[in-house]
């Protein structure tokens, strides 16, 4: 009898997919089995918080002294994340980020699907990129809604991306993916998940910075 899924909370389905890779990793090594506090130590985590996680999404559960399966673990996770339930999505913005997406072939490990992309350049309709097209933004909303996706992916400028937004709420979207850098408003029943490169560029220049900064002082205090 299949387990009845848990309800997670969001910080726990953010470390689901950190779980996921290091197990992936542990499989391809030839990794059977692996314990709670191997995978805690990996990751700086408590081995309680890990057990907890492996307890809500496990079907058969760990054993004392041997661990979890990797494989039956992998799986369950997959499950809880959608990994084993290929979603179809569509991306607007043909430009560089756009086509580096469109183009990459591994979401569909993790259960996302890109079927096609659109741009308000119409210059760019007909571009392929593995086997798949780029279309006329006026083409969006009927392939949405007639081959029923649920996921729409921005990578335009941040002056578009409301009315690019707009338009994936009026075809049925249900889930945006937002890479450009700007807060969106949507209803509801709608969820954005945000990728903001630049906050995540500034921190890392923000870090370099500190430690720059803090060699230097040492390096005058020795000299």
């Amino acid at each position: 009898m299949q387990k009845k899924p848990a309800v997670l909370s969001i910080q726990t389905i953010k470390r689901m997919p950190l779980y996921y890779n290091y197990i992936k990793e542990l499989r391809e090594q030839g990794v059977t089995r692996i314990s709670a506090p191997v995978i805690a130590k990996r990751m700086g985590l408590s081995e309680v918080l890990v057990r907890k996680d492996f307890a809500a999404v496990s079907e058969t559960g760990g054993r004392p002294r041997i661990g979890f399966e990797t494989a039956e673990l992998m799986k369950s996770i997959g499950r809880v994340l959608g990994y084993d339930n290929l979603n179809d999505a569509i991306i607007v913005g043909a430009g560089n980020l756009g086509m580096a997406l469109f183009s990459y072939n591994g979401f569909e490990e993790y259960g996302l699907r890109i079927i096609a992309a659109f741009d308000a350049d119409e210059a760019k309709a007909g571009e392929m990129a593995f086997g798949k097209t780029v279309f006329p933004l006026a083409k969006l909303q009927d392939l949405c809604r007639r081959l029923h996706v649920n996921i729409g992916i921005i990578c335009v400028p941040h002056a578009a991306a409301q009315s690019v937004c707009d338009l994936l709420v009026e075809s049925g979207i249900l889930a945006i993916w937002n890479f450009a850098p700007t807060n969106l408003s949507v209803p509801g029943h709608i969820i954005v998940q945000q990728e903001n490169l630049a906050l995540s560029l500034s921190l890392i220049s923000s870090h370099l910075s500190a430690n720059n900064q803090g060699a230097q002082e040492e390096k005058l205090i020795h000299s």
